[in-house]
């Protein structure tokens, strides 16, 4: 199964390098500052190799042919859908009173998913809200048997609906979300997963504005990373987000990593860029989302 992990955590302070002043912290952990935060994999730990991706786009491939035949298995019957309304799930998952967001902090999330995803045509209706008192549920990780547990238990609606969850992830992990096309194969799995203080104001500065979660469905849409497969021409197989070498953090104004591909999108939400950096989903990403949410979730 292919996911997309954000991760907070596994700090890797490296050797002979004390933290400046009090460090870098994001969900309790501490680094020397925020470079090397990301450099150490731990705001993504995006298991996707290449070749993931290569294997996963073959399958796409295929199942996007049979979909524009109409043909059984192909998904909503050949209808392709150009936007609409999402309905959202929200599970507030805490442990006493920590991680216990008010139904505020849930409408201000679903502002900020609105607000991201209005030029896309896309919009996101909270249907419900639900509060879970779990410890163990609470820290739950990716694959674990918490995880399985508080999804199985929780889960509502069918591959067209969202199911969000905030949580406090074992690790440190900001994030995670499935990919649509997981889902036939796991319906139960399906969903995005975030930190609850990442929500906005949450106080996981400078990624608390809410755009974790925009991020992650991003992901449960079907888009890939701006930095995807670095340099090389097929990149994250959008053609109008320029190659990006690596991942960028902060908000870097004209960083240029890989020559004649354009200056690299940091504005982009599928970048890992500061929340108050990120403003955008390209014309192309539109597109790809349209396409993967009509061939696999559409009507399902």
């Amino acid at each position: 199964m292919s996911r997309a992990w954000m991760v907070v955590g596994l700090a890797l302070v490296s050797c002979g390098r004390e933290p400046e002043s009090d460090g870098f912290v994001v969900g309790g952990e501490v680094f020397h500052d925020q470079q090397e935060f990301v450099e150490s994999g731990s705001r993504c730990g995006n298991d996707l190799s290449d070749e993931d991706q290569f294997r996963i786009e073959m399958r796409v491939r295929d199942d996007l042919a049979t979909f524009m035949k109409g043909k059984p298995g192909g998904g909503g019957g050949g209808t392709t859908v150009t936007g609409g309304t999402i309905n959202v799930y929200f599970h507030v998952i805490h442990s006493g009173s920590s991680g216990n967001i008010s139904s505020g902090d849930v409408s201000q999330q679903i502002s900020v998913l609105n607000s991201a995803y209005s030029a896309t045509g896309w919009s996101f209706n909270l249907v419900s809200t639900d509060y879970t008192d779990n410890a163990s549920w609470f820290a739950l990780s990716p694959g674990s048997s918490a995880e399985s547990q508080a999804k199985s238990a929780l889960r509502q609606g069918t591959a067209d609906d969202l199911n969000l969850y905030s949580a406090n992830p074992g690790g440190g992990l900001l994030g995670w979300s499935t990919f649509p096309w997981d889902y036939a194969g796991n319906p139960l799995d399906d969903g995005v997963v975030v930190l609850y203080s990442s929500l906005p104001g949450g106080g996981a500065a400078p990624y608390d504005e809410g755009d974790t979660a925009t991020h992650e469905i991003g992901h449960w849409m079907g888009l890939y990373h701006t930095f995807q497969g670095g340099c090389s021409k097929t990149g994250d197989l959008v053609a109008d987000t320029p190659s990006e070498r690596a991942a960028q953090f902060g908000c870097p104004t004209g960083a240029d990593t890989c020559t004649g591909a354009g200056l690299d999108p940091i504005e982009n939400y599928m970048d890992y860029t500061d929340d108050s950096c990120m403003f955008e989903f390209t014309t192309a990403q539109d597109a790809r989302m349209d396409s993967m949410f009509s061939t696999y979730r559409y009507g399902k």
